[in-house]
């Protein structure tokens, strides 16, 4: 059986350890639990993937009360997270920029923030279809962006 699951997460390194635990499963054996395939795997120094987290039910619950349509969000995803990339601007802008103290520095992280053109942001919120089809391809794993 442990021959079989590594087989399944290399054959496919995006299955969860649910996806494995049904390819694996056959008539003669006793199905295995998803905590002992996570663990055969994180020994043979393979990880399944971690399916996408839900909301909190109340949370979930107030949104769908308001009539919110929800999106499945990958977890950890700075794919979706256009001010992400908006920090790495400034942070390249600030590159080599000392300050002596804390206010200093603050200014000088204002100045910075307020000199990124407005083109950058709109650039970035354009990009959003694409980044959201890119993970979506991906099945929630790293993208180019």
């Amino acid at each position: 059986m442990d021959r079989n699951i590594l087989r399944a997460c290399r054959e496919d390194p995006r299955r969860t350890s649910t996806d494995i635990q049904l390819s694996v499963t056959s008539l003669n054996e006793p199905v295995p639990l998803r905590r002992t395939i996570r663990r055969r795997l994180q020994v043979a120094g393979l990880h399944g993937r971690r399916p996408v987290k839900k909301p909190l039910g109340h949370v979930a619950n107030w949104f769908r009360r308001r009539r919110v349509d929800l999106l499945e969000w990958p977890s950890q995803s700075p794919d979706f997270n256009p001010i992400e990339h908006m920090w790495e601007e400034l942070k390249r802008r600030l590159k080599g920029v000392r300050a002596s103290n804390a206010n200093q520095k603050f200014a000088q992280l204002e100045a910075g923030w307020k000199s990124i053109p407005m083109t950058v942001v709109q650039t970035l919120l354009d990009s959003m279809p694409r980044r959201c089809q890119a993970v979506i391809d991906a099945k929630g794993y790293p993208t180019k962006y």
